[in-house]
């Protein structure tokens, strides 16, 4: 087989992105968070809401560097490998939804089945048995496909208030294969921003990194790839948000107005990072970023595992009971800092606690692949 080449880009888009991850993920309280570093309500796209369309571009994207070994061929060893990798992180994503295992009497009947994990474990193999088979057109055409297939279904799926949370489809067709009690309950009402009918689309994003990724690979001219990319990743903004008018911008829905404004915007990212880095030669000013972009799938296992332990632990405070993590943050960055820079800095703590783990393996070289 033949070993497949990195990118630089891509490895420290992909640390960028794990590195933001961690941040809006454990702030020390959340209600004490900057505006930014949270999910828009519904409809709309903050900062927060690029973290995981970012890292589904840049499955897609590293896909087409990794398919080399495999010269782009739909041989039963590579259905396998994408079988056992699938499977092994929407297994990893079952397990960090069930721990710390601790289930009274063993009552699974609310269990969350989907989670990020899943949904990664599904458009990662979904897209994969799309790109060994179709060239550069024809994904952009199955691209195209799917955003359009996504609204009609969307649209015609439900008669009241299609892209409302109480009424949109994906809520309804979700319930009906998964049942109520095992989706997401943080909007108020059983509802899966992870759910099965919202990865379709999510396949899009893949789609659109792998594209970005073989313009990067067929290159000559880096300079030409990335103006080229630049249009690109433009044209898909302006398309995105006026499409947006009338298919809303929602990540929970993982609309196509969504999957072209936040591919639109990783492609610009990628873009520049590839200026700076393979044209303009700032690679030693990355490195930081490079180690988060090891072992990254790992890491949000170890983060999450982390975040659910340290709240399951219980510790006393003024009195009462609380658990550890906000423990922490009250006795160490609360007085340091205050409630919303204290919230902050709690999340920046883990991002250098957790650099310093992967900077270890990266020293070691070791690598733990799902």
């Amino acid at each position: 087989m033949s070993s497949p080449r990195r990118i630089y880009s891509i490895d420290i888009f992909r640390g960028m992105t794990i590195a933001l991850m961690i941040i809006v993920n454990t702030p020390g309280n959340w209600g004490h968070v900057y505006s930014p570093l949270l999910h828009a309500k519904w409809h709309g796209c903050t900062p927060t809401d690029l973290v995981f369309p970012f890292f589904l571009f840049l499955v897609g994207s590293s896909m087409r560097f990794a398919f080399v070994k495999w010269h782009y061929f739909p041989s039963k060893k590579f259905y396998e490998h994408i079988f056992w990798r699938s499977f092994s992180i929407f297994v990893a994503g079952i397990i960090l939804n069930a721990f710390p295992f601790i289930r009274q009497a063993w009552d699974w009947s609310d269990f969350r089945i989907m989670g990020v994990l899943q949904r990664i474990s599904l458009a990662y193999g979904l897209s994969a048995l799309m790109i060994i088979r179709f060239d550069f057109k024809q994904m952009l055409q199955i691209l195209t496909g799917i955003l359009l297939f996504y609204w009609a279904l969307l649209w015609l799926g439900s008669k009241q208030g299609p892209f409302e949370i109480e009424s949109n489809f994906v809520r309804t067709f979700d319930i009906l294969i998964l049942g109520e009690s095992h989706l997401y309950r943080g909007f108020g009402i059983p509802f899966d921003p992870e759910g099965i009918l919202s990865t379709i689309p999510s396949v899009g994003t893949v789609i659109i990194g792998y594209l970005m990724g073989g313009m990067l690979h067929t290159t000559k001219n880096y300079n030409d790839c990335v103006k080229r990319m630049f249009i690109f990743g433009f044209g898909l903004i302006i398309i995105g948000y006026l499409w947006g008018f009338i298919f809303p911008i929602n990540k929970a829905l993982w609309t196509s107005s969504y999957v072209l404004f936040t591919g639109g915007i990783a492609t610009i990212f990628l873009s520049l990072l590839t200026y700076l880095i393979d044209i303009k030669h700032f690679k030693k000013s990355f490195w930081v970023f490079e180690v988060f972009g090891t072992n990254s799938i790992f890491i949000f296992i170890l983060s999450g595992l982390w975040v659910k332990t340290i709240i399951n632990i219980k510790r006393e405070l003024n009195g009462e009971m609380t658990s550890a993590y906000n423990y922490l943050y009250k006795t160490i960055f609360v007085p340091f800092a205050g409630d919303v820079n204290g919230s902050l800095l709690f999340a920046i703590s883990h991002v250098i606690f957790f650099w310093l783990i992967l900077f270890w393996m990266f020293r070691k070289k070791i690598q733990i692949k799902l």
